[in-house]
Formats: C-alpha cells, structure tokens, sequence
C-alpha cells in the first residue's frame, strides 16, 4: 500500500484589512499579501473558509496567477463562493505527477467541498 502524507503549507495568508502603515496594495477579495506567494513555482493551492474547512483544493504551474485568476476570472469553480474564502495556503511541489496525486489525494481525504472533478468518495 502506498502511504501519502500531506506537506505542511510553505505560505498562508489570510483575508485581512490593510494597516494605514502599510505600503499602499490593492487588495483582491480582501487578500493583501497574494504578493507573498511565489510567482514562478508550482503547487498545491488550498482555499478554506472562517472555520478552516477545505472549499477547494487546485494545481499549478504558476500559483500566483492562478490564485488570482480564481478570485477574479469569471471561469472558476469557485466564483460563487469568493465571499466564504478566508485563508489561502501554497504547497510548493515543483514536479507534476506529484502535482496531480497530491491534488486528487487532498480532494479526497480533505473533502474539499467545491471540488467536483476527482472525487471518489
């Protein structure tokens, strides 16, 4: 039998409000430090809600931009439920096969619930 563990999360960030001190960022959805997430690696993107219950669970090659691609594009799974995301966590995990088993494993064993495709539960 094959055992898989799930790494611990490299970055998480929360839905925040801006500190006046802060440097000026235009938030997206309520998240202002997307800027912390790597730009040009790939992984593992998990997006919970207030009580940390898994919403969705995704891959990519390039995980800023597809983080910011599911709180702004029209397309994505999740864009009706934008407004219950409250913490993002990345999953640094450069090569594609454990990508995709790492993904299906986490839609799985996390029963992410906006997940339609890969499910066998």
């Amino acid at each position: 039998m094959i055992s898989i563990t799930i790494p611990k999360p490299d970055v998480t960030i929360r839905q925040r409000k801006q500190e006046p001190s802060d440097a000026p960022i235009k938030p997206i959805c309520g998240f202002v430090d997307l800027h912390e997430i790597p730009r040009d690696k790939g992984g593992i993107i998990l997006f919970y809600n207030g009580e940390d219950e898994l919403l969705f669970a995704g891959k990519a090659r390039k995980l800023r931009q597809r983080v910011k691609k599911h709180l702004e594009d029209n397309v994505s799974p999740i864009k009706e439920h934008r407004n219950e995301i409250k913490k993002i966590s990345v999953l640094l995990v450069e090569d594609p096969m454990e990508r995709e088993i790492y993904e299906t494993y986490i839609i799985n064993t996390l029963r992410a619930k906006y997940n339609t495709d890969k499910v066998f539960y």
